[in-house]
């Protein structure tokens, strides 16, 4: 008797690859917030399994980032943009990162895919473990920011700064 399908026997299913994005663009200032997020969704692919017509149904259920210098994380979410949030530019949100040094970064999300089987109508049924699909490595440039105060009424404080 064959076993239960395994992920090895879903070899030749391919989940949708996931995409990580980050806020700012490409940047961020040193100290803080840079809000990640992915864009994976559910998605089912039909093919053989075991010698019998099939779908598979990979479901998102991990976020694994290597933020390019030395941290990580592991998220059971995949966060969302600062704007869907409801949130202003640099807000911390659940899925941030703040870079402690200026640099350039290579921002690496892994997405771990849970796997169900179904065949011809039957119920779907799980397979035992993750499938781990690494996305397309992001560039994260890292700079530092001055602040200058400029113009303002001096009336109230005529000895302050700029005044």
């Amino acid at each position: 008797m064959i076993g239960p399908p395994t992920l090895e026997d879903l070899k030749s299913f391919h989940p949708q690859v996931g995409v990580s994005n980050m806020e700012p663009n490409g940047w961020t200032i040193v100290g803080l917030p840079t809000n990640f997020f992915a864009n994976a969704r559910v998605n089912v692919e039909k093919g053989t399994l075991l010698g019998e017509p099939a779908s598979v149904r990979f479901t998102p259920v991990g976020y694994r980032w290597s933020y390019g210098d030395g941290s990580s994380s592991l998220l059971s979410e995949p966060g969302a943009s600062w704007q869907a949030l409801g949130l202003e530019e640099f807000d911390e949100t659940s899925t941030s990162h703040v870079y402690v040094a200026a640099g350039k970064y290579a921002v690496q999300l892994t997405v771990d895919y849970g796997a169900e089987y179904q065949f011809a109508g039957d119920p779907w049924v799980p397979v035992d473990g993750v499938l781990s699909i690494p996305t397309a490595a992001t560039s994260v440039v890292a700079g530092t920011a001055e602040t200058v105060l400029v113009g303002g009424d001096c009336t109230g404080n005529p000895r302050g700064p700029g005044c």
